[in-house]
């Protein structure tokens, strides 16, 4: 591992603590796409079809997002949470089940991105504290597109 400290330039002890950061986040993103599949499967009344499509839309996006998190854990050396034991025992959004109802599934959506936001807005701080300008750049893409996607869905109930 010393080798891959000079390369990187990252400490150890650094890639350990925000390794475990993006652990618990990558548990997080797979709850919420699981959540997703949950609404775009029971969503139901006037809005469905633009609301199913919008779910199927997001859960596609945040199966890219598993992965950038899962790649990035790899390639500072550590290792990807990888089973939904893993997933459940470190995730922090709730799990929802049987939302039917647009505006709720919305609400939920919601929810889970807030929480999102702050554990990636920690690592963010975290990761530029360090100079690890890979893991600051995922962050801060992540945040642009949600902080976005939380002014639309927000508009959306209003």
């Amino acid at each position: 591992m010393e080798t891959l400290e000079l390369k990187l330039g990252l400490s150890q002890d650094y890639r350990m603590d925000v390794s475990g950061k993006l652990n618990f986040l990558l548990a997080d993103f797979q709850i919420y796409y699981m959540n997703l599949r949950g609404l775009h499967w029971n969503v139901k009344g006037r809005r469905f079809f633009m609301l199913h499509e919008k779910f199927e839309e997001l859960y596609n996006e945040t199966n890219d997002v598993v992965d950038e998190i899962a790649e990035r854990i790899l390639s500072i050396g550590e290792k990807p949470l990888h089973s939904f034991d893993d997933y459940l025992e470190s995730k922090t959004i709730r799990v929802t089940k049987n939302i039917s109802d647009g505006d709720l599934a919305v609400s939920s959506i919601l929810d889970n991105l807030n929480e999102l936001l702050l554990q990636e807005r920690n690592i963010l701080e975290i990761a530029s504290d360090n100079n690890d300008e890979g893991t600051a750049s995922l962050m801060s893409d992540l945040i642009s597109g949600q902080e976005k996607l939380i002014w639309m869905l927000t508009a959306y109930l209003s």
